[in-house]
């Protein structure tokens, strides 16, 4: 049984352009930590059939998260990188409190093996 490599584009920005992108393609005109662009499906889906989407985190948005929650830069972005992967994977948190709670699960599963602070939870 073989393992199917697939990789994301993560793009580190600023609020004034995640905010454009979240005006863009989600209607929300202000900014927000992270967003994820799907590859795998859609009319394009076949082009790239190894790239699973793009990851865009505002550095902006997760430092004043990180030091509203007294943690560093660095988990923070952990945090909102595995949030956005999972996204990319078909993981919806909107859609039901069973499917926010799957997800949450699963972010700190992930977090425990990338991160050294075992206290750091995902918010």
């Amino acid at each position: 049984m073989g393992c199917d490599a697939h990789e994301i584009s993560i793009v580190i920005t600023d609020n004034d352009q995640i905010q454009h992108l979240n005006k863009t393609y989600r209607g929300i005109d202000k900014p927000t930590n992270v967003l994820a662009f799907p590859m795998q499906e859609g009319q394009f889906a076949d082009i790239t059939p190894g790239l699973l989407g793009d990851v865009v985190i505002s550095c902006e948005t997760a430092q004043q998260e990180a030091d509203m929650a007294a943690i560093t830069l660095s988990e923070r972005l952990s945090q909102l990188l595995i949030h956005g992967t999972l996204h990319l994977m078909g993981f919806d948190h909107e859609e039901s409190p069973s499917d926010a709670q799957k997800m949450e699960d699963k972010s700190l599963e992930l977090l425990r093996k990338i991160e050294t602070n075992k206290e750091l939870t995902i918010f």
